[in-house]
């Protein structure tokens, strides 16, 4: 994610940065857009800025996400009438922004309080902007009311997560994980998130071109990337950009291999955009990548087209389609409520909700049992959700070994990768959480399981 490198220095001097994440805001949170999808609304406006107002824009708009809750609630103690009625709805998103700046982002108060109330103005709701200034100004002054230390005896860091993130999804990581460890999963997503890559050799020589740290399991990390096809080989196709966690999977199924892929014919089920289609292909393995979204298809061919890499894609539907031939193995990253990924898709918090969810078990199930039935005997199947719920994860491997599937599960151990041992289950699952490897920046929330066909 392309960020500002200092959160103290996070201040543009020029209204249009403020103006294309407010845009993209109004496109979340009134035409329930996804983040991605606005970004790609607002590609003109952020290709006319300069890269560090980019940044500024990414920087906001991940705020405003990710800490909207407490601060409508700070601004319902400042107004007269409840939020709902403010005129016109988007008059909420130039409040939280100015408060996000002044608040969150160190943003010089008279930087924020002025282009607060140039944003009203630019918007069309100039009767609103004594409003906005006023607001503004006592924000400045006084500050925000913090959320007090009361659940647990937590720190403000842990009461701010809480309060931040929707009452379904709270609810089902203290079922699955007890209040502290959700506490710490809230906490650890108001954090900004490092950007992470995959490299097809040499990974210190590229965390050296790259000034990168060289995390545990070989994937290469900087705290922000800027503009990444700028980075040294990226036109060689070097490498491209993947979180550690989404990295792992691969590396069990290979594991399963003894590391040899070569010659293997494996199926990428939902494979777009090909993050791990490339690390498939990189190992040698003879790889199909499937995707039901043609346009998602076509990303991926670009990819793989800058990466060097050969693979055949498919447009199909990973739940009904087949192979002509079984298969040695097949990964499958399954859609899901991508609840691990809110440190760099905020969006998350405020577009889903438990529906979402139920409707994406069901697929999940479909998909897993045809995956299985892709395998020829002795084959091998890794099952990964971006999700931290087990209903998304522990849960669906559950289902599935009950099912007559010929499914049995095959341990992932700690010697397979290394790092990953406060990660593994007892059962030998991957369940990442973003406050593991806290000491290099976290991690996505990540479930990844693996299974042997029997017979």
């Amino acid at each position: 994610m392309t960020g500002v490198p200092e959160k103290a220095a996070a201040v543009s001097d020029g209204l249009a940065a403020r103006q294309v994440a407010f845009a993209v805001l109004n496109d979340i949170f009134f035409q329930r857009r996804s983040l991605d999808e606005a970004y790609a609304q607002a590609e003109g406006a952020l290709a006319a800025l300069e890269s560090r107002d980019r940044g500024f824009v990414r920087l906001l708009v991940a705020t405003v996400l990710k800490r909207a809750p407490q601060m409508d609630a700070a601004l319902a103690a400042l107004l007269h009438e409840p939020l709902e009625n403010l005129k016109p709805q988007q008059l909420i998103n130039v409040l939280r922004l100015g408060m996000a700046q002044i608040v969150f982002l160190q943003t010089p108060a008279h930087a924020a309080v002025s282009t607060a109330v140039d944003l009203a103005a630019a918007a069309g709701i100039e009767w609103q902007k004594s409003l906005v200034n006023a607001v503004m100004r006592r924000i400045a002054q006084e500050g925000i009311a913090q959320p007090d230390a009361r659940e647990a005896g937590r720190i403000n860091t842990h009461d701010a997560g809480r309060i931040n993130t929707p009452d379904w999804l709270w609810q089902q990581w203290v079922n699955d994980y007890g209040v502290e460890t959700a506490l710490d999963i809230a906490a650890a997503n108001l954090a900004d998130a490092p950007v992470d890559f995959t490299v097809k050799e040499n990974p210190d020589i590229w965390a050296e071109r790259l000034g990168a740290a060289l995390l545990p399991s070989g994937a290469l990390r900087l705290p922000t990337a800027g503009f990444v096809p700028g980075l040294a080989g990226f036109d060689d196709g070097a490498w491209w950009v993947q979180n550690a966690a989404a990295a792992l999977p691969v590396k069990f199924l290979a594991a399963y291999f003894e590391g040899d892929l070569r010659g293997k014919k494996i199926v990428d089920l939902c494979a777009a955009p090909g993050g791990k289609t490339a690390q498939l292909a990189a190992l040698g393995a003879d790889v199909i990548a499937l995707d039901r979204s043609a346009p998602r298809l076509l990303r991926l061919r670009e990819n793989m087209t800058r990466l060097k890499l050969d693979v055949e894609t498919i447009a199909a539907d990973g739940a009904v389609w087949q192979p002509l031939q079984s298969v040695d193995a097949v990964l499958l990253d399954a859609p899901c409520s991508a609840t691990g990924t809110i440190r760099h898709q905020p969006d998350v918090l405020r577009l889903k909700d438990m529906r979402d969810q139920d409707k994406l078990a069901g697929l999940q199930r479909r998909l897993m049992v045809n995956a299985m039935q892709m395998l020829k005997p002795g084959g091998v199947m890794v099952y990964c959700t971006c999700s931290i719920q087990k209903a998304e994860g522990e849960a669906q491997t559950d289902w599935l070994l009950a099912q007559n599937t010929g499914a049995a599960l095959s341990p992932i151990y700690t010697g397979e990768v290394a790092g990953i041992g406060i990660m593994l289950t007892t059962r030998g699952e991957l369940r990442a959480l973003p406050q593991h490897w806290s000491e290099h920046g976290g991690i996505d929330g990540f479930y990844a399981a693996r299974f042997v066909k029997n017979g």
